[in-house]
């Protein structure tokens, strides 16, 4: 081999135009295909891991496959190895079915794959996702100058917050850590908050114990009252509070803290104010349920996942702030090789992330497709879907033990019945949906959300057939 002589490129990973369009056109009708075989199947997975197990063994990796047949494969191990979050009588975690625009995105921004950490390398993808966040900021109705940037999940968002609350605290937190302040310090939410939160105080470095779980009203709401007793007696101990999350669609039941109460509180004691609307942020979308989350423009930070109720493919979380200037302290660094260094607009200057994908655009492409109307609707359908089967299982004895308009439903059998545990386990067993157990103020309930954008009354009444045969 000589300097004037390069290898052509290795044909199984950059194939040519002809054959990357036939294996794009398969993989489009495969994929089609197996999204029809799982409407029609159960929704638990069916998998023999045995055998599972003996295929990825053969996967040595000493030889090439040709890639359609690893395609077939993958698809195949996925239509039998996952539960089927696409299925219509999945009504379990916020895990909707990807839309389809969204889909649309994954497969243009694979296909570019640009470098989101600077605006310099992608000017394009960084400008449409602050087009986005701008927009959410907007309907959220906070300032016009408020930025932020898109996340892996929630919890990434979340632990921004956090970090921006300790930078806000105390300036000398960027160089010298918690150790800068006074007393050990505190943050707040309610007991019925995202675990999440407990590895966010772990990873943050101000400890699990000072994440302080504040006691709920009996119903799942954050008690304002205790809330303020908390902060109060805590800085009677010396412990300085800086950070108040409220929750907008609690993972077990859907409520909603009381946003303004928790806001007065936070302005009067000076600390930061975060509402967690991971789920219930998609009601901004819709001008009947907005109202719902009446106060989460007083919010110094937002967290909504567009991956949740906005239906897009997993991985598309939100932070949203109206403080520009603490965000940007917050993740301030020097790196001499970026192509540029915009302070407030590259997203290696505002968020924790350096290297990563084009994830905005799976919402850009969904909102402009459907529009705040074409959303809205996405969102008051889940509501409908979840009072049909509120309906239905009122009149067959069933006690509704929460009360969310956010398309999560909580529901106790009639009396006699076997404990929810187990009736959610013969539900699963049967595969005929998929419901879950959640802890509402310290008992097990039967939770039901309402998480795809197809759901029809057969589905519904497929749910009850099988709630109602497990008991």
């Amino acid at each position: 081999m000589t300097a004037e002589h390069i290898a052509p490129p290795v044909a199984a990973l950059f194939p040519g135009k002809e054959v990357r369009e036939s294996v794009e056109d398969r993989l489009t009708r495969a994929l089609a295909d197996a999204a029809q075989r799982v409407l029609a199947g159960p929704v638990m997975p069916d998998i023999d891991l045995v055998a599972l197990r003996r295929e990825l063994a053969a996967f040595d990796f000493s030889a090439p496959r040709p890639l359609q047949e690893l395609i077939d494969w993958a698809i195949g191990s996925l239509e039998h190895g996952t539960v089927h979050m696409t299925h219509p009588r999945y009504f379990g975690l916020f895990n909707p079915p990807a839309n389809f625009p969204s889909q649309c995105a994954d497969r243009i921004s694979g296909a570019f794959n640009p470098q989101l950490a600077s605006s310099g390398s992608s000017p394009a993808p960084v400008a449409i996702e602050q087009h986005v966040i701008r927009a959410f900021a907007r309907r959220a109705g906070l300032p016009e100058d408020s930025t932020g940037h898109f996340t892996t999940n929630g919890s990434e968002a979340n632990c921004t917050a956090l970090i921006c609350a300790l930078t806000r605290a105390d300036p000398a937190f960027a160089d010298e850590g918690v150790r800068v302040f006074q007393g050990p310090v505190a943050m707040y939410t309610s007991r019925e908050c995202q675990p999440a939160w407990h590895k966010i105080a772990h990873q943050s470095g101000i400890g699990r114990s000072a994440l302080k779980l504040i006691a709920t009203d009996g119903a799942g709401r954050m008690e304002v009252r205790a809330l303020a007793e908390a902060v109060r007696e805590d800085r009677r101990r010396g412990i300085v509070p800086v950070l108040i999350s409220a929750t907008a669609g609690t993972t077990g039941a859907g409520m909603v803290d009381p946003l303004e109460p928790c806001a007065t509180l936070a302005r009067e004691c000076n600390i930061w104010y975060h509402v967690d609307a991971a789920w219930g942020g998609a009601a901004l979308c819709s001008d009947r349920l907005r109202g719902e989350l009446a106060g989460i423009e007083l919010a110094d930070s937002v967290t909504i996942d567009a991956h949740k109720w906005l239906a897009t493919t997993m991985g598309c979380g939100m932070f949203i702030t109206r403080e520009p200037a603490i965000l940007s302290e917050a993740f301030r660094v020097g790196a001499e090789f970026m192509p540029s260094s915009a302070i407030g607009i590259d997203p290696y200057l505002n968020s924790v992330q350096w290297s990563r994908r084009f994830m905005g655009l799976r919402l850009f492409l969904s909102l402009a497709a459907a529009g705040w109307q074409g959303y809205g609707a996405h969102v008051e359908r889940a509501v409908q879907v979840i009072e049909c089967a509120k309906a239905r299982l009122l009149a067959r004895g069933w006690s509704v033990v929460n009360d969310s308009r956010l398309a999560v439903l909580c529901v106790l059998p009639p009396a006699g019945s076997p404990p929810v545990r187990e009736i959610v386990s013969r539900v699963l067993a049967s595969r005929r949906a998929w419901v879950a157990v959640a802890k509402l103020e310290g008992r097990d309930v039967l939770r039901i959300c309402a998480t795809h954008g197809e759901t029809t009354l057969t589905d519904i009444d497929e749910l009850v057939a099988a709630l109602e045969a497990a008991r």
